[in-house]
């Protein structure tokens, strides 16, 4: 975790920095806090810049883009059920050209590492739980999703519009990469499912355990807004990712999805299964994207090269 003062940080967003302006800042906090912010904690995923007051508060800055405002909501609901996440303290306001609030610090933890199928089935009964605590809950649609599961994006081309991506040689990217996105992507779009609320980014580096149990789960800007069947797949693709995004096993991939179907007494249909299968791709493609086109080690790419056959055809697609 990187740590330095708050005095000039800037936010990064698709790869531009963004001045965060410390004076508004600082008055924000003043106001609704009661104290200034002491330095930036961390960055998560290029989406928000956490800033420390000194206690254990935080104050999350992200650009306004109309999403904040469910997911903070979304949040707040989950930890007034005793879901282990932060409690925000304050709402969303608009600071400029970010949306900041404060929450609850929640430091503390271990990651769970590992692509078995018995820590599959850890993730699974935690993400099965988080989902039965948002299935309540009603809050306008945080929309648009978080790239990595925008396969839904009305964007021309197989991607969606992502400036500092589309700005490289897409010549790098592997063929096979391109065939399982388009593939995969095909097949989302083409069923017919109700979306719900769930977490778009469920990741081993955004949860922490504590004592064998779940003691916090992060990144709640990853709120998305998509079909029960393909949220539980792509975390059944990304649970494992712990560092450089990988793609786990098929078989831990299989026992994280028998194990959260099991756990919410949902058995999927035929096309909630297939459904799965392909949103267990997308954001491996758009991983193995990524990697080609910063050059970076393809170790989500081979994973995709090696399994995107048998989940294509466990697909339908």
């Amino acid at each position: 975790m990187g740590r330095a003062s708050s005095r000039g940080a800037k936010l990064e967003r698709n790869g531009i920095l963004l001045p965060v302006r410390e004076d508004e800042l600082t008055s924000w906090c003043r106001r609704h806090v009661g104290s200034e912010p002491a330095e930036v904690l961390f960055r998560l995923r290029s989406i928000s810049t956490v800033f420390g007051d000194g206690r254990d508060v935080v104050v999350k800055a992200r650009p306004a883009e109309g999403r904040a405002a469910a997911c903070v909501a979304a949040q707040e609901w989950l930890a007034g059920r005793g879901f282990p996440c932060a409690r925000p303290i304050t709402p969303v306001v608009a600071v400029g050209a970010l949306d900041v609030h404060a929450e609850e610090f929640r430091p503390g933890g271990e990651m769970l590492r590992g692509d078995s199928p018995e820590v599959a089935v850890r993730y699974a009964e935690v993400f099965a739980w988080l989902m039965s605590e948002l299935a309540g809950l009603v809050v306008p649609r945080p929309l648009p999703n978080p790239r990595w599961v925008r396969w839904d994006h009305g964007d021309p081309g197989l991607w969606p519009v992502i400036p500092f991506l589309d700005e490289r040689d897409q010549t790098v990217v592997p063929d096979h990469v391109v065939e399982t996105a388009v593939r995969a992507r095909r097949r989302l779009l083409a069923a017919d499912l109700p979306c719900v609320l769930g977490h778009g980014d469920f990741e081993a580096q955004n949860l922490r355990w504590r004592g064998g149990g779940i003691w916090a789960v992060h990144d709640w800007d990853s709120l998305t807004w998509q079909p029960e069947a393909a949220l539980a797949g792509a975390a059944s693709g990304t649970f494992a990712s712990a560092g450089p995004p990988t793609l786990p096993p098929i078989q831990s991939s299989e026992a994280f999805l028998d194990a959260y179907q099991r756990i919410r007494q949902r058995p999927f249909t035929v096309e909630e299964r297939e459904v799965a299968w392909a949103a267990s791709l997308w954001p491996a493609a758009h991983n193995a994207r990524w990697e080609a086109l910063h050059g970076d080690p393809p170790v989500c790419g081979a994973a995709l090269r090696a399994q995107a056959a048998e989940r294509l055809r466990r697909a339908g697609a």
